[in-house]
């Protein structure tokens, strides 16, 4: 028996609106004279299926499909495996090639004794740190993780606001 407090199962319809599977911070409404919803939160345009009880993402660059479970979004990876796992060794040759060429440079030719900052050990450390950075920035536009999404969002309304 279900729990009275809590949200009933409901099929999906352009008549509700439901919470934004991307962002998770707005809410998705039906656009007028159109079969799609849209969020006002992160700007998304999402085409539905009401037979599948899906939308997919229309204005992104992969096919990101979420099925309506009657409560929540579940995924669909729709998405090219072989794309994703380029992304990955693309990203770990990126974090790991760099550094390691500057902490063999660093071996081959030596800092002198009598410097109190370890030079090669610090532009190794800040190469793997900068490329680090950079590849989780990648492979967070990649995948658009919710948690990414609505703070870049709250970032270009903060930057926008001034």
């Amino acid at each position: 028996m279900p729990n009275p407090g809590t949200a009933k199962n409901r099929s999906l319809n352009y008549g509700e609106t439901y919470a934004c599977p991307v962002c998770r911070q707005g809410q998705l409404a039906a656009l007028t004279l159109m079969d799609a919803y849209a969020c006002p939160f992160c700007r998304h345009i999402f085409t539905a299926n009401l037979q599948a009880q899906s939308i997919q993402l229309a204005d992104g660059i992969q096919p990101l499909v979420w099925r309506w479970t009657g409560q929540n979004w579940q995924a669909l990876h729709q998405g090219s495996a072989n794309l994703t796992w380029l992304v990955w060794l693309l990203g770990g040759i990126l974090v790991v090639v760099p550094p390691s060429l500057v902490g063999l440079a660093a071996y081959i030719f030596p800092n002198s004794e009598t410097d109190p900052w370890n030079f090669p050990l610090l532009w190794t450390g800040l190469t793997f740190f900068i490329h680090f950075v950079l590849v989780s920035w990648l492979v967070a536009e990649h995948h658009q993780f919710p948690l990414y999404v609505a703070l870049k969002i709250r970032v270009r309304e903060l930057l926008a606001s001034d």
